[in-house]
């Protein structure tokens, strides 16, 4: 690991049941528990995942043309078992559409090898879901 593979978030309680995460840029998200709007973290969860093989998926085709419609559509259902709770059915759809025409014709034919090879190598996020990775939890201080 070095310095240059390191990513981190801070998250910070900015009132009660909501949060801001602001990343080593300054940029920030708020988000909550959904009892008063905004986006849950399991919301944040799928929209990385998403965001991710959308990022990958768009860096591959857009070279090509630019697409007149671009969505993805990401789901899964929360469960709780013996174990705790987790996602489950974690399911990735996306909607491409690209215009008439030599570029758009590319774009449109690479697109399904481009969504595997994001989610087959390139997506951090759902790679590291699927890899399991464990996550190490500490409290650095109480008072």
């Amino acid at each position: 690991m070095t310095a240059d593979s390191l990513r981190s978030v801070t998250v910070e309680r900015t009132g009660p049941g909501m949060f801001t995460a602001t990343n080593s840029r300054g940029d920030t998200i708020t988000f909550g528990t959904g009892s008063g709007g905004g986006f849950t973290p399991v919301e944040l969860f799928l929209a990385a995942i998403g965001g991710c093989s959308a990022a990958d998926v768009d860096v591959a085709t857009s070279r090509h043309a630019e697409p007149t419609e671009f969505s993805v559509a990401v789901h899964g259902h929360k469960a709780e078992d013996a174990g705790g709770n987790h996602m489950t059915d974690l399911q990735v759809a996306f909607t491409v559409r690209f215009p008439g025409g030599e570029g758009g014709d590319r774009a449109a034919a690479i697109l399904p090898r481009a969504v595997k090879t994001s989610h087959d190598k390139l997506c951090t996020v759902s790679r590291t879901v699927e890899a399991g990775t464990p996550v190490a939890v500490k409290v650095i201080d109480t008072h």
